[in-house]
């Protein structure tokens, strides 16, 4: 982040201890010593950086199953992730998404065991036909999740697949052959264009309206192995089914724009790595001149999407490749970056494993950190956790499930909670502003911190992460006057951005192994 040294004389020590007005708070791993030095940050809402879109979360793949469960089951999973109300204290039931990820499917699960496609769980159905009807009662479940998120008012809905139907792929599969080829037939890219469109329109009908069509996802991966739905597609590809997907959106009337291009890891979007003719996308979309230039198409939002996965560790490492990521998006004027999926996968430089579902604060302070460095370093104006909802023993789900497909217990993860910390309360059009430690310029990967601010009303947020072992003393100081009390939303070992109100004129502390959230109002 960027530090200014100009500051106005009229600065104001905030306040709020948790230990005083609000009575004493302390985590379970919560300690206090005196080796720990009272942390001042200072904000400057001034200086302001990337404006905020939306954080979302995927439907894939259990909601097709969950979406058909017991009503006040599904209802209450739907609060949880869509909410922006609370209860009688205060407490946020859910976490507001503000746009929500709708996977349609390829026609896996229509084949059943023929699919290829061992794990039912991961198959899906389509609204496509094999003779080239549409049934749009399929995807119920899926169906009944998006208009629960439009009843609880998240404003941006993106559909997306992972593979072409099975009727237009080269082995009628919804994965592909080993040859690394696209597994769409080169005679059916138009058919697929409208389809996608197709679908957009037909999701209208429905009282659905698509803000986003994300034609393809990971194509840098080989999709080969009959895991899941998938299949790769190579940039002159992606340019390709752009281009017709922009004139079949015009010629069927839609709003909707189109969201590229899924990078499976980061680096993709920035340099070759790995997979010549399928990466270095900033330059191969974006730039004027390049071979596959698909900038100026009418229907495009002027945004690239990539994912975090492998590349959250090491720290150091983690952070100077979202700052190599944010400099090639910021050579081109007025591209945005969208981290567009994410959960934890592999081993993490040994800091923490994908494997093994986790309930508890660990995994929850990992992605924090996480969303913090995509947000600050990265400069990323959107971030969606892939799934919603899991059945899976892997730390994948924001909330998890038995796999049953017509019942069974759902369970709040502290990861839900985590990205609550920033989805409930930076809301569409915040603005990041600059942060400072007065006291130090190194950076603590135990101790982040990020604000936010609404231009409009004058709101400002402040995450702060202490994935330490140590509570930590924070003073804020701005440079406006704040009014009325602090709102203070904890997530812990045992809170679930739990509300602490207090005065607006003192220091307050930061749990050990905590995420805060701070909102307040200047005058």
């Amino acid at each position: 982040m960027h530090i200014k040294n100009i500051y106005n004389k009229y600065v104001l020590l905030i306040a709020c201890t948790v230990f005083s007005s609000c009575g004493s708070y302390k985590s379970k791993n919560s300690t206090t010593t005196n080796s720990v030095q009272p942390v001042a940050l200072r904000i400057d809402d001034a200086v302001t950086y990337q404006t905020i879109e939306h954080f979302g979360a995927s439907d894939a793949w259990s909601c097709q199953f969950v979406g058909n469960w017991p009503d006040a089951k599904r209802n209450a999973i739907a609060d949880l992730l869509f909410s922006q109300n609370t209860d009688v204290k205060g407490n946020p039931l859910g976490i507001g998404l503000s746009l929500w990820r709708f996977n349609i499917g390829a026609g896996s699960a229509e084949q059943g065991t023929e699919s290829g496609i061992g794990d039912e769980w991961r198959r899906a159905e389509s609204f496509l036909q094999p003779d080239g009807s549409y049934d749009w009662n399929r995807q119920k479940g899926q169906v009944w999740f998006a208009h629960a998120a439009k009843q609880r008012n998240v404003g941006k809905l993106l559909i997306f697949p992972n593979s072409p139907p099975v009727s237009l792929t080269q082995n009628g599969k919804a994965f592909a052959n080993k040859d690394l080829k696209t597994n769409l037939q080169s005679s059916k890219f138009e058919a697929y264009a409208n389809y996608l469109a197709t679908v957009a329109q037909g999701m209208q009908k429905m009282g659905l309206t698509p803000d986003y069509i994300s034609p393809m996802n990971e194509p840098q991966w080989d999709w080969n192995d009959g895991g899941q739905e998938g299949t790769p597609f190579y940039n002159n590809e992606i340019a390709q089914v752009a281009k017709l997907l922009d004139q079949k959106i015009s010629d069927k009337g839609l709003t909707a724009k189109i969201n590229l291009a899924e990078a499976g890891q980061i680096n993709y979007l920035y340099e070759e790595h790995n997979r010549t003719g399928r990466a270095n996308q900033v330059k191969d979309f974006f730039v004027q001149g390049s071979p596959n230039y698909i900038g100026n198409l009418k229907n495009l939002d002027n945004s690239i999407s990539g994912h975090s996965y492998f590349t959250t560790s090491p720290f150091a490492t983690s952070v100077a490749q979202r700052q190599q990521l944010a400099t090639s998006v910021n050579q081109i004027s007025g591209l945005k970056y969208w981290m567009s999926e994410y959960c934890i996968l592999g081993d993490n430089d040994g800091e923490i494993k994908g494997n093994g579902r986790d309930l508890g604060i660990t995994s929850a302070l990992y992605l924090a950190r996480t969303i913090h460095t995509d947000l600050a370093e990265a400069q990323a104006t959107a971030w969606h956790w892939w799934v919603a909802i899991s059945p899976y023993d892997y730390k994948d789900g924001l909330v998890y499930i038995d796999m049953n497909k017509t019942d069974g217990t759902f369970y709040e993860s502290k990861m839900l909670w985590s990205l609550g910390n920033y989805s409930r309360f930076i809301r569409p059009g915040y603005q990041r502003v600059n942060i400072e430690n007065v006291n130090s310029t190194t950076t603590d990967k135990n101790f982040l911190f990020s604000a936010y601010k609404d231009a409009a009303t004058g709101k400002l947020v402040t995450v702060i992460i202490n994935s330490g072992n140590d509570a930590v003393p924070v003073t804020l100081q701005h440079t406006k006057a704040l009014k009325g009390e602090l709102e203070v939303y904890v997530t812990s070992a045992d809170k679930d951005l739990e509300l602490l109100k207090v005065e607006a004129k003192r220091s307050f502390t930061v749990p050990a192994q905590s995420i805060l959230t701070v909102v307040s109002k200047s005058k």
